[in-house]
């Protein structure tokens, strides 16, 4: 076969998993960000105790535990496939060059 090129593009999986990286660890900047900004005490402090805004209060604060929750699970989703992609990533490259082996390369890359 004239054409040496790889199957599997070297380096596509890793530049993969970098970027889910990426996005997850942003992601987590603005998980933060947003806690700090919406959490319990930063929700009752700008309502105050007024026995009226107790039930807004509530809300709001439900409200936020509930997207910081659901965003947690999307970072951790998005850092599982980076672990995920960096693992096939491995596995593909150990077996493209066992499958160069078998077909006459050597480890330098000559037949």
């Amino acid at each position: 076969m004239a054409d040496d090129s790889p199957y599997y593009a070297d380096g596509a999986g890793r530049s993969l998993a970098k970027k889910f990286e990426l996005q997850a660890y942003d992601l987590r900047a603005y998980l933060k960000e947003f806690s700090d900004q919406t959490g319990e005490e930063a929700i009752t402090d700008g309502f105050g105790v007024l026995t009226e805004s107790e039930e807004v209060t509530t809300a709001y604060i439900d409200f936020s535990r509930n997207v910081t929750d659901a965003m947690k699970v999307v970072h951790e989703h998005l850092d599982a496939i980076a672990d995920a992609l960096r693992k096939v990533n491995t596995n593909t490259e150990v077996n493209d060059e066992a499958t160069a082996v078998l077909f006459g390369k050597n480890e330098g890359g000559a037949k």
